[in-house]
């Protein structure tokens, strides 16, 4: 393949993704800055392994390097990692309190909604997430990925998906708490 086709074919395939690989980096980096250099080398490892392309899901291909390219990037720039202790308490809370749960959930997420600053509101809780969470929560809610394709971006099995959507939804919960009393 000539340079320019192979130019022409990543532009069709990968350039057209360049705002959710943004969005992504931006969400795990926490900075804009940081994530345009994230995004930047994510896209020239695209660039550089574009043979390995299968023809599968062009943008979880694409999205798995930026993920892959933020944790090279936290390595080298950041020695400390964030962690969550598991609290089985809350974890093990029977289906008809976490149905409560989630509908007192939604009733409050539709009231913040309507508030004026919902939005920032909603993304200073999701700053406060680990990493590993706050990938999950953006892929699913934000970039609209199925189980599967999130599953596929983190190398990890869908059930690990599921748990930490699970886990996610319930640290946004908390950290949104306080919020939700005030109102």
């Amino acid at each position: 393949m000539n340079e320019q086709s192979r130019n022409e074919k990543f532009e069709r395939l990968f350039v057209t993704h360049l705002d959710a690989a943004y969005d992504l980096a931006r969400w795990l980096t926490r900075d804009e800055r940081n994530a345009e250099d994230v995004v930047q080398e994510a896209f020239l490892r695209a660039i550089k392994f574009m043979d390995g392309f299968r023809g599968e899901n062009a943008r979880v291909w694409l999205l798995a390097i930026v993920r892959n390219t933020y944790y090279t990037w936290l390595r080298k720039n950041y020695a400390h990692g964030q962690s969550v202790p598991l609290d089985e308490e809350s974890m093990s809370a029977d289906d008809s309190e976490a149905s409560y749960a989630g509908n007192e959930a939604s009733a409050s997420a539709e009231h913040l909604l309507h508030q004026k600053d919902a939005k920032r509101l909603i993304n200073q809780a999701l700053e406060q997430l680990p990493d590993e969470f706050r990938e999950v929560i953006v892929l699913r809610e934000l970039e609209d990925l199925s189980y599967k394709e999130i599953a596929a971006v983190a190398e990890i099995p869908i059930g690990t998906v599921m748990s930490r959507l699970a886990r996610a939804r319930k640290l946004l919960l908390q950290h949104l708490q306080p919020v939700r009393q005030e109102a």
